[in-house]
């Protein structure tokens, strides 16, 4: 057999095996009646000044609002509900900067499972006393030195618990994707067309699972990845057509979009769902917190701003109507009051 035979056998399988785990529609709407009776339904809110600065209608998804202060509640609980008695008999392992990690205790918090959760040690103070708080022995690492997937691998097998991947899982992305299906839902109650939808993207399963539930309903509506300057590699991976991964470390206060790749599973998704990527600034991101604080009277941290930050740069002009999600409002009251300070609503 010659090289090229085998690479074309390989790539072949690949397929294979990719088309039996990408998670569908089905799989969304299942994990939709599964956590139905777990979670908040969150509002969607509109604001018309968000209206006339974005220059389009504005539906607002208000994740920061669910259970733990992020939708990873969402994918952590639907991959638990799945385990089996003696799988969660043993415990669950994940690795988070943070708002995964906060998903994955409260959701073993509820079933009654052992949590352990790998974090790097820069991860906001907040965010660990949350997880803690919950429940979960958490494990610290450097992150600029140290493999989070390596250590929580080690972890896992010596507890023989259960991974808890925080995007690259059908399980996860499914339950993500029920964000999705409710903004989908209430655009298709008011009597609305979604033409645009733009959400947090670090790993990939937000934006996968959504992208997938809100084209099931709106196959014309265009989905874009928003992420942080320096972290924009599923933007950059879309137009590649392949996977590209983070050179070097960029700071960034986008603390739970600092993947240094998109996963195989949400890119092979997203790579057919999405239009495509935007990347916004840490300045773009506090501002938009702030205005979030001024005229929705909500807390957002930075990651679960971007794609207000995006939509209030003139990323949505050119639609009629647009869903966006703020992901997530885990942020200490110190940094918050100094952030929107710093970078008050312009």
């Amino acid at each position: 057999m010659t090289w090229s035979t085998i690479v074309v056998a390989w790539n072949s399988g690949i397929s294979r095996l990719m088309a039996h785990v990408l998670p569908t529609i089905d799989d969304i709407e299942e994990a939709a009646g599964r956590l139905r009776d777990w979670l908040v339904a969150t509002p969607i809110l509109e604001s018309e000044v968000l209206n006339q600065r974005a220059g389009s209608r504005i539906l607002v998804k208000v994740e920061s609002l669910q259970h733990a202060g992020t939708f990873k509640i969402r994918g952590a609980l639907n991959r638990l509900l799945q385990l089996s008695h003696t799988e969660r008999s043993s415990g669950v392992v994940a690795y988070s900067s943070g708002n995964h990690a906060q998903g994955v205790a409260l959701a073993a918090k509820w079933l009654g499972v052992d949590s352990t959760i790998v974090m790097p040690q820069d991860a906001p103070k907040i965010k660990q006393f949350n997880t803690r708080t919950l429940g979960a022995d958490i494990v610290l690492y450097d992150r600029y030195r140290e493999d989070r997937e390596h250590i929580a691998a080690h972890v896992a097998e010596e507890k023989g618990a259960a991974l808890v991947p925080a995007f690259d899982h059908p399980d996860i992305i499914a339950g993500q994707g029920t964000v999705g299906i409710e903004l989908a839902a209430y655009a298709s109650a008011e009597g609305l067309t979604l033409d645009a939808m733009f959400a947090p993207c670090g790993g990939g399963g937000l934006i996968a699972g959504c992208g997938l539930s809100v084209r099931a309903e709106y196959p014309d509506c265009e989905i874009f990845a928003v992420e942080p300057e320096g972290y924009d590699e599923t933007r950059r991976s879309l137009e590649a057509d392949s996977r590209q991964v983070v050179k070097g470390h960029p700071e960034t206060l986008c603390d739970a979009l600092m993947a240094d790749k998109p996963g195989a599973i949400t890119f092979a998704i997203n790579r057919e769902v999405l239009t495509g990527g935007h990347a916004v600034s840490d300045a773009q991101a506090c501002h938009a917190m702030a205005f979030a604080m001024r005229h929705l009277k909500l807390v957002l941290e930075p990651s679960g701003a971007v794609a207000l930050a995006d939509v209030l740069a003139g990323a949505a002009k050119s639609y009629g109507c647009v869903g966006i999600v703020l992901s997530g409002g885990n942020v200490g009251m110190n940094d918050f009051v100094k952030l929107i300070s710093d970078h008050p609503d312009p």
